[in-house]
């Protein structure tokens, strides 16, 4: 596919010229050319960027990654530390990330046999864009609970009067 260019979302494999952001709008630079496309993430399943959302976003994937930011974890540490995983999911969660290449496994020749697992570099990059998202919900919990007792009553209101 030629640079500048994006899948239709409406056509598969039809390509269209990247849109200008030009208006200004939004944050956007007039004239500048929009990087980004929020329909690129396609629902369809052989959407990579979907499929490596999925992976990454899972609840178990951010633990697991956020565990192991600087530092080396046995499997028996991760399955102690992420509260409520099962052995087998922990499992899967862990050869997935490795599959993608988030994750490295280190298997040690030792009786009984020794597992490690670490980040590896792609990994540790992952890790910092989950920090910033834990850091902004952290600094805008308290607007998020009071939109949400909004909504709330707001919902509660409109179904007694619907009774």
């Amino acid at each position: 596919m030629e640079e500048g260019t994006s899948k239709s979302l409406g056509h598969p494999g039809v390509t269209r010229p990247a849109e200008p952001c030009g208006d200004g709008a939004h944050g956007t630079v007039p004239g500048a050319e929009c990087d980004y496309d929020a329909r690129q993430w396609d629902v369809r399943e052989g959407c990579e960027v979907r499929q490596i959302l999925d992976r990454v976003a899972d609840k178990w994937s951010l633990l697991v990654i956020a565990l192991l930011d600087r530092r080396t974890l046995r499997f028996t540490e991760l399955r102690r530390e992420v509260d409520g995983i099962s052995q087998r999911m922990l499992t899967v969660t862990l050869r997935q990330l490795e599959r993608d290449g988030l994750v490295r496994r280190t298997v040690h020749a030792v009786v009984p046999p020794r597992v490690d697992y670490e980040l590896t570099p792609l990994g540790a990059t992952l890790h910092d864009t989950i920090q910033a998202l834990v850091t902004w919900t952290e600094e805008h919990q308290e607007e998020i609970a009071e939109a949400r007792a909004v909504y709330d009553r707001r919902e509660r209101d409109q179904g007694q009067r619907e009774s």
